[in-house]
């Protein structure tokens, strides 16, 4: 159980570090000894992964999967720049997770909350889908904006959205429908 708990951390590290770990790599070439410790991370962050089920699992899965490749074919083709793309990979991921989830029955959001609060309310159910395609607009202008990043090809202006910028973002969309959330459930109680 440690373990797996330890590998989870290192894991999740190695998601919020993969900008500074890229930059480090691309801007200072005697430091490509990252790219194997990435692969490694990514692989870990997988092995902690297993056995788990269902969808976000499975995105999970899929993004670990893909941070392991992109880093193994980096040391492969003697290309750091490769790494580049995994923040576009996490967006696309998400975009579809979220999207495809409103395209059933119950949206992704509705079922993170039904999970943790039990029965929603008809209004519920319709804020939680209007959440959800909050969220999906959120990874297409970030997703947007992390695919010109990389192809601008300029690593300050990638690490700055990448590696600040979305992060400060998706933290003030969390707060901001956290906010909202609150003044719902009270207006309905």
């Amino acid at each position: 159980m440690r373990a797996k708990r330890a590998l989870t951390i290192v894991g999740g590290l190695a998601v919020i570090g993969w900008p500074f770990a890229v930059w480090l790599a691309i801007s200072y070439p005697k430091l490509h000894i990252l790219l194997p410790m990435l692969a490694l991370c990514f692989v870990l962050r997988l092995c902690a992964l297993r056995g788990k089920t269902g969808a976000l699992s499975r995105a999970f899965k899929g993004l670990a999967l893909a941070g392991a490749v992109l880093s193994i074919a980096s040391i492969w083709m003697r290309e750091a720049q490769l790494l580049l793309w995994y923040p576009v990979v996490v967006n696309v991921v998400m975009l579809t997770l979220f999207g495809s989830s409103l395209l059933t029955r119950m949206s992704l959001i509705e079922r993170l909350a039904r999970w943790r609060e039990g029965d929603l309310p008809p209004a519920g159910v319709r804020y939680t889908r209007r959440v959800t395609q909050v969220w999906c607009l959120f990874f297409i202008v970030n997703g947007s904006v992390s695919l010109w990043t990389c192809l601008a090809g300029n690593i300050h202006w990638w690490t700055l959205w990448n590696g600040m910028a979305s992060y400060l973002l998706m933290g003030l969309l969390f707060a901001g429908e956290w906010l909202v959330r609150l003044r719902v459930k009270r207006r309905y109680e």
